[in-house]
C-alpha cells in the first residue's frame, strides 16, 4: 500500500495518552451525526479496554489508539485499529482528524503500516450507532476522510443507511403487544411479541446520556410479517422510550443495493413513524494483492 505523506510537518503519530482524553473526546463529538450519543469517559475507557471474550471466539488484541500530535502536543487527530493474529486481519475501527485531509492520511498511513503484516484490512466494519460512531462512516457528511481510504486503496461499499428522529411523547399505544425484560447487552430493555408462548417479534432499545435513544434491533418472524405486528411493536418501543425521558431516536437499517422487498418494507414502517436519512453508512476493506 501506499500513502501520501503528510503535510502536517510539526506533529508526530504516537500513541494515546490519558492527558490526551479531552481532546479526543473533542475530536470525535466534533463529527457527531443527529442522534449520535455525546463520547463520555467512560465510554473512551471502554474503547481502549476492547471487547469482552466470549466463548468459541477469537479475541482481539486490545484496540491500539494513536493520536497525531502538533507541536505543542495537542492532538489533531486520533486512529484506533485492532488485529487478530490467527487470521492475519486487522480493523480500522474509527478515525477522526476534522475531516483534515493531510491528518487523515497520516494517522491512515500509521494504522496501515501498523497492520501491515495482515492479508486483509477491514475499516468502519458496521456497529450499532453509539458514542463512538453511527455504525459506520457516513460517507456524504465524511468525504475526506472517504477519499482518503480510496486513495490509500480500500475499496468501499455502501452497507446501510443512519436514520433520526424526534420523540413526541405521545402516550402509549391502548393495546400492548409486547412484554417489557431489562436488558444487560446493551443496556435497555427488550420488547418480545409473543404468538402463544412462541416469540415472533422483537426490539431491543435503549436511552443513552442527553435523553438520546438507540434503536439497536426490530424483527418480525417471516411467517408472521404482513399482520402489522412491526408497526405496533415499533410504535410500543418509542412510546417506552419517550416515557423514559428519550425526545430523539436514531438506528441503522441495512440498505445495501440491491434493496431487497424487506429493505423496501423496513424503509416504509420507519417512514411512517418520521425516521428520515442522515446519510449513507459505508464500510471499506483492502486486500494484500
Amino acid at each position: 500500500m501506499a500513502f501520501s505523506p503528510s503535510s502536517c510537518s510539526s506533529a508526530t503519530v504516537r500513541p494515546y495518552r490519558p492527558q490526551d482524553e479531552a481532546g479526543v473526546r473533542g475530536l470525535i463529538d466534533a463529527d457527531r451525526v443527529p442522534g449520535q450519543q455525546p463520547c463520555a469517559p467512560q465510554q473512551l475507557a471502554a474503547a481502549r479496554r476492547g471487547a469482552p471474550a466470549l466463548d468459541g471466539w477469537s479475541v482481539p488484541a486490545r484496540p491500539r489508539i494513536s493520536v497525531l500530535a502538533d507541536a505543542a502536543d495537542r492532538p489533531l487527530g486520533v486512529v484506533a485499529f485492532l488485529s487478530w493474529a490467527d487470521v492475519h486481519s486487522g480493523v480500522i475501527c474509527w478515525l477522526y482528524a476534522r475531516e483534515d485531509p493531510p491528518a487523515l492520511r497520516a494517522l491512515l498511513g500509521h494504522a496501515c503500516a501498523e497492520l501491515g503484516w495482515c492479508r486483509q484490512i477491514e475499516a468502519f466494519v458496521g456497529a450499532p450507532p453509539g458514542p463512538l460512531g453511527p455504525g459506520g462512516l457516513p460517507r456524504i457528511r465524511r468525504a475526506a476522510t472517504h477519499e482518503a481510504l480510496i486513495e490509500a486503496g480500500f475499496t468501499g461499499r455502501r452497507q446501510g443507511a443512519y436514520l433520526h428522529c424526534p420523540l413526541s411523547g405521545e402516550p402509549s399505544p391502548a393495546k400492548l403487544v409486547a412484554d417489557v425484560f431489562p436488558c444487560d447487552f446493551p443496556p435497555g430493555h427488550r420488547l418480545i411479541v409473543r404468538d402463544g408462548a412462541e416469540p415472533v417479534a422483537e426490539a431491543v432499545v435503549s436511552v443513552g446520556p442527553d435523553r438520546i435513544a438507540t434503536v439497536y434491533w426490530i424483527e418480525t418472524r417471516r411467517t408472521h410479517r404482513g399482520r402489522g405486528l412491526g408497526r405496533k411493536l415499533l410504535g410500543q418501543a418509542l412510546a417506552l422510550l419517550a416515557e423514559q425521558g428519550a425526545v430523539e431516536a436514531a438506528l441503522v437499517i441495512d440498505d445495501f443495493p440491491p434493496r431487497t422487498t424487506e429493505s423496501k418494507a423496513a424503509s416504509r414502517l420507519f417512514d411512517s413513524f418520521g425516521f428520515t436519512l442522515v446519510d449513507e453508512l459505508w464500510t471499506y476493506l483492502w486486500r494484500h494483492s
